[in-house]
């Protein structure tokens, strides 16, 4: 790393991903585990844990009161989401338990995301380095008015603001650190704060991504009041049969540069990131309820950014809920956006909800990687529980493709394009646009 101060960026030098590092359901713990699980089509959800101190008896039989909808006996959770070497980080037994796992998930990832980069985290101590994670539940632990054992830790370890913090204190970086908080769209979010930032000289290298460990059941019993989850704990994304979502945990931290930079140190270039644009839905149909005109235009500016035709763009990582009016709603407004003149043609689009569950907050970290790992093998892993596709939209008419089977995505001038998106539920949607070169 330079020890020069970072400068705005000048003229059109954009901003690529150099590395990452993950963590999702089904044991996934590197990038090569990942795409195992997707190109095999295989599903990462799992019983819930009976190791958090959930009550899980009361809540397989309780949510069937009146009002309730069934709560399945699964989810997406992290295997590695109870163990942490507090020691390698320098921090104690005592105060390692009083952090929240979303903390020591997003520091172990930061620093194996640098590691892939080829970058020596210790190396970074005192550059204008940022770290932006995107980060929405916290309840984890006892409330800080209770006396308890963990007190004195409490207030680092279970403030949200601190995810972003303890890596940056941790590595010793000084650029600008925030955790973003826009839901289920945090991760994307924090991943176009970071570009702005770099852009405008506030650091030469990012960190940034997303994180979510439930701490709580709590979106559990929230969702089965509210008649959204699944009915028979798939999440069946943009298919005839979506019953509603399932829930689940997930991380990944990309590494950013600009590229002039990353060429210049030798870096090894993941994907460029040609476009990523964040709206709000404004005054929809209702606070939690998405808005297809919002997303419309969200797409097109990301477009105009990137400076791309919508059938330029081979494979979209939809949100997909599962939802019957998430679905809808994003399938109405893809349609309109990326969808074919010609028949056969339009983007392939696909969800890994339907692999791993709703990750939250890190849902869009986890639809990022999907994509870079896709366009490293140069296929379109496919969305599962979905061979009969949502009626929502005329497919053939309106020119999308539902990845239903591995399909091959040759590469286009040496470049593979794709397009991600991530809706929060407070209105916030977020959309990226990346290029993948052939050479990766």
């Amino acid at each position: 790393m330079s020890d020069q101060p970072a400068t705005p960026v000048v003229g059109d030098d954009p901003v690529v991903i150099v590395g990452m590092a993950l963590e999702a359901p089904g044991g996934v713990d590197t990038a090569e585990s990942y795409w195992e699980l997707l190109s095999q089509g295989r599903e990462g959800l799992s019983p819930l844990p009976t190791n958090r101190g959930w009550p899980i008896r009361d809540l397989l039989t309780g949510s069937c009161r009146d009002g309730f909808k069934r709560i399945n006996d699964c989810g997406g959770f992290l295997t590695g989401a109870t163990t942490f070497d507090p020691g390698f980080f320098g921090i104690s037994p005592r105060e390692a338990t009083a952090m929240d796992p979303q903390q020591r998930v997003a520091l172990r990832l930061a620093w194996r995301a640098l590691e892939n980069s080829d970058i020596n985290p210790d190396d970074l101590q005192g550059h204008n380095v940022g770290c932006y994670v995107g980060a929405s539940m916290a309840d984890y632990g006892p409330k800080m008015s209770e006396f308890s054992r963990h007190s004195g830790h409490l207030l680092s370890g279970t403030a949200l603001g601190v995810i972003s913090g303890r890596i940056a204190y941790t590595l010793g970086l000084a650029g600008p650190a925030l955790t973003i908080d826009a839901s289920c769209a945090s991760a994307l979010a924090a991943l176009h704060v970071a570009i702005q930032s770099m852009r405008g000289g506030d650091c030469d290298l990012a960190l940034a991504g997303g994180v979510c460990v439930m701490g709580s059941p709590g979106y559990l019993v929230e969702f089965s009041k509210q008649q959204a989850l699944s009915d028979d704990g798939h999440c069946r994304a943009y298919s005839a049969q979506a019953s509603g979502t399932v829930w689940a945990e997930g991380a990944g931290i990309f590494v950013l540069r600009r590229k002039s930079h990353a060429l210049r140190d030798g870096h090894r270039i993941l994907a460029e990131i040609r476009a990523s644009a964040v709206n709000q839905d404004g005054r929809s149909a209702g606070l939690s309820a998405p808005s297809g005109e919002a997303q419309k235009r969200l797409f097109q500016r990301a477009m105009s950014q990137a400076r791309v035709r919508p059938e330029d763009i081979a494979m979209v990582e939809g949100h997909g809920t599962a939802t019957r009016l998430g679905d809808r709603t994003e399938l109405r407004s893809l349609a309109e956006t990326y969808g074919a003149t010609e028949p056969g043609g339009g983007a392939l689009l696909g969800s890994v909800k339907s692999n791993v569950g709703h990750a939250q907050a890190a849902a869009g970290a986890l639809g990022l990687a999907k994509v870079l790992v896709s366009a490293e093998h140069g296929a379109v892993p496919p969305t599962l529980h979905a061979a009969e596709a949502s009626r929502e939209i005329d497919w053939d008419k309106q020119g999308l493709r539902l990845a239903q089977a591995l399909t091959p995505w040759p590469a286009v001038d040496g470049q593979r394009l794709a397009a991600v998106s991530a809706f929060g539920v407070g209105g916030t949607n977020g959309h990226a646009i990346v290029s993948v070169p052939e050479a990766v």
